[in-house]
């Protein structure tokens, strides 16, 4: 992926600002204008003279004139631009050490959320509350690639007025495991095996299943990896879950237990597998550069920040425990209720400071905002504030990407890295000079829900921890039949990496205690056990909020989508143009493709100067790199692209990756004669030649002609059934794949 390039002007040249955007200016060190110069100096402030050449000992009698001879320790420039490069890294993160992140806000719609909490974040309307959102792979190292199938983490940090409040989540609502002690014990086995760190970036091999398959509690967690959510198109386009259930206190004193959820605008959607293996080699930054693009060109990305809430006195009024986290609350009996929004309007100014040395932990709540017994919310409350010390020191809050805007002060010293320098000749409490006084819950302290417990110290769980099953048989029942094939695949893929036969053939038990038709289908791929009858039977029981299909926006967009338009001298740019205006009005991104990055030539009789510019050259990009691909007309061009057989492949890749393909006049003839699609229905010159009718079949929008009277009296219309051809390939577009192809066999047809 790249930026825009010069087919396609950027919205937005300033970033909005916040509070926290505000704080950070104190410590940015802006870059000199053009007509400004900056002098280079030492750390210690002293100007250099000289940046490229070692103090060294350079030969003066005639014999040895100019040799150079040893360099010189007393070179202290040399040694501090040496030594700091030698301590530029620290340690990365065990888990999520991939990532990148973005600066935005969060506003609440209204004050609906007072019936649960006090917490002004969750309640004020009259409040913008700056963030900061960190996305994530999990397994893989900083230098692994972003479509690997995983996790995402989605974790936000939120600077209120009452301090810094974290939600530290993930893309998917469930975990692996329940209790935290069993932490270490998943990291280890989905991570490189230690025998070789092999593999990077991904979970197909044998300790990962292994393990989950002698740890049943992982079950639901798996069907949900192994679904389209392991690979999400990108980062705006996946949901973010709180994952450990926390608590809400109003100002009653009634508390109630709570479950955190954002929902995309642009809806949940997914790469197809065969798509993300390809964009890892392609373009590893690919969801890095996704989400700069959009903010960068004004689409915002935008989440509805929704809660579930179940009262205290209806905790065990459910088959399931609810702080158990590797279940979900079933929209069916928990409902979501939207409470607000979250934006990312601001990348970053530089990566380091910003995304790699900001810190989230589970422990950081405010005021109205409270942890319950959740096992795993528990342990992660201790290690995710001990990882911190350990990566960035015991100071790492007074780092300007973590420090809150609110004012802070305690009797907290020294340490590593101390920045905050406190005027004061005490720093201890109780104080003679009565400095640093802790303040009562109604003055704003934070004081702890007043909870009677009554039990047995032990080591066990809860009789409702026991059982794993019947939510991974509920989503697994909830998805579409194209999710299910997907599931299906991902499975016999990840099992087929596995080279020890007791790991693959075992793994088929667990999976026919979810789905009987599921373990077969994947028994025969992977040589597994052929199960005879179902390890437990399968009730059918579907629940909504489980398939991505249930988040399709309710006005399709095509907003933010990549649309390739491959053109070679002799096109018809009249044509082109039209069509590109119409999807860049609809905040769609336009790329020209060429045969050289370099000026275009159209159609004779058509002068547009030295021709239109393209962004990219074939070689140079994929089709998996995009959304969707239009063909404009023009005999010459299309004969030129008949002629590549790289453009021919462009089109068969797109087309079995289920996505929108739009043709008029020779690129239909393109697509019939050359490319060759299986099962499709194109406009024909039997239809009369060079009309503006338009057939759409699976995805593939053709026509005869879009002429500029066509794109004038054409008003884009993004909706199921509509007319023209923009209008129609829009459509397409939004849908985000066409996976009737898949289903139909068409896609199994073509070579890609």
């Amino acid at each position: 992926m790249s930026s825009t390039g010069q087919s396609t002007e950027k919205g937005f040249t300033t970033m909005p600002s916040t509070k926290k955007v505000v704080d950070l200016q104190r410590d940015i060190l802006q870059e000199p204008r053009a007509n400004q110069s900056q002098i280079l100096t030492t750390d210690h402030g002293v100007k250099v003279a000289d940046t490229d050449n070692w103090l060294k000992i350079i030969g003066s009698r005639e014999s040895e004139s100019g040799k150079n001879g040893p360099s010189l320790l007393e070179d202290q420039i040399g040694r501090e631009k040496i030594h700091r490069f030698d301590h530029e890294r620290i340690p990365e993160r065990v888990v999520h050490a991939r990532g990148t992140g973005a600066h935005g806000y969060f506003k609440v719609f209204d004050d609906r959320a007072s019936q649960y909490t006090f917490a002004p974040v969750l309640t004020d309307s009259s409040r913008t509350t700056p963030v900061f959102v960190r996305f994530s792979t999990v397994q893989g190292s900083r230098g692994s690639a972003d479509t690997v199938r995983d996790v995402r983490g989605f974790a936000v940090k939120f600077y209120t007025e009452e301090g810094n409040w974290d939600i530290v989540g993930n893309d998917i609502p469930v975990f692996f495991i329940q209790d935290a002690i069993k932490f270490p014990d998943f990291v280890h086995a989905v991570k490189p095996e230690p025998h070789n760190d092999v593999p990077q970036g991904q979970s197909a091999h044998n300790n990962f299943w292994d393990f989950v398959g002698l740890q049943p509690e992982s079950a639901h967690m798996v069907m949900w990896v192994m679904s389209d959510r392991g690979v999400p198109r990108s980062f705006r386009m996946m949901q973010g879950f709180g994952v450990n259930t926390f608590t809400l206190l109003n100002a009653k004193g009634e508390r109630h237990f709570v479950k955190f959820h954002f929902i995309p605008e642009l809806g949940v959607h997914s790469l197809l597998w065969d798509e993300a293996l390809k964009i890892n080699g392609q373009d590893p930054d690919f969801h890095r550069k996704d989400l700069s693009e959009a903010i960068e060109s004004g689409a915002y990305p935008k989440w509805k920040f929704a809660i579930q809430a179940i009262p205290q006195s209806k905790e065990h009024d459910f088959n399931f425990d609810i702080l158990d986290a590797t279940k979900v609350w079933p929209q069916d009996d928990v409902p979501l209720q939207e409470i607000g929004e979250l934006v990312l309007d601001r990348v970053v100014d530089e990566f380091f400071p910003e995304t790699e040395q900001v810190a989230f932990c589970t422990s950081h709540i405010v005021p109205g905002i409270g942890f319950s017994d959740d096992p795993l919310l528990q342990g992660r409350n201790f290690s995710y504030f001990d990882t911190q010390i350990s990566r960035l020191g015991v100071n790492w809050e007074e780092l300007p990407i973590n420090r809150p805007v609110c004012p802070v002060f305690n009797h907290n010293r020294d340490g590593k890295s101390r920045h905050r320098i406190v005027k004061s000749e005490v720093n201890y409490w109780p104080n003679r000079k009565d400095i640093g006084r802790p303040v009562t819950g109604e003055k704003g302290g934070y004081v702890e829900y007043a909870e009677t417990i009554n039990g047995t110290k032990q080591r066990a769980r809860g009789p409702k921890f026991q059982e794993h099953f019947n939510q991974a048989q509920l989503f697994y029942n909830s998805l579409s039949a194209y999710e299910k094939a997907h599931l299906i695949s991902a499975i016999c893929f990840e099992l087929s990496h596995c080279e020890d036969s007791v790991v693959y053939k075992s793994y088929i038990d667990v999976l026919n205690n979810i789905d009987f038709d599921l373990a077969k289908a994947v028994a025969v791929k992977v040589n597994g056990e052929m199960p005879t009858k179902p390890g437990r039977s399968n009730n059918g029981k579907r629940s909504k909020g489980l398939s991505q299909l249930d988040f399709m926006p309710k006005t399709p967009t095509v907003v933010s989508r990549r649309i390739a338009i491959l053109i070679s001298d002799g096109f018809d740019v009249v044509e082109m143009q039209a069509v590109r205006a119409a999807m860049t009005n609809a905040k769609a991104v336009c790329h020209i493709i060429g045969p050289r990055r370099n000026y275009i030539r159209p159609m004779g009789g058509q002068d547009v100067g030295p021709g239109v510019f393209a962004d990219h050259h074939f070689d140079s990009q994929r089709s998996t790199l995009f959304d969707a691909i239009y063909i404009p007309s023009g005999k010459e061009h299309v004969e030129t692209l008949a002629k590549n057989g790289r453009v021919v492949h462009w089109v068969r890749e797109a087309f079995g990756h289920c996505k929108a393909i739009a043709a008029v006049g020779e690129g239909v003839d393109f697509l019939r004669d050359v490319v060759r699609l299986p099962g499709i229905d194109l406009f024909t010159p039997s239809r009369v030649q060079g009309s503006d009718e338009v057939v759409t079949s699976y995805g593939v929008v053709t026509t005869g002609k879009f002429s500029t009277p066509s794109a004038v009296t054409e008003v884009l219309n993004i909706a199921p059934d509509t007319k023209g051809f923009a209008s129609n390939f829009a459509f397409q577009i939004s849908q985000h794949r066409c996976y009737e192809r898949e289903l139909d066999g068409l896609t199994e047809q073509v070579a890609f």
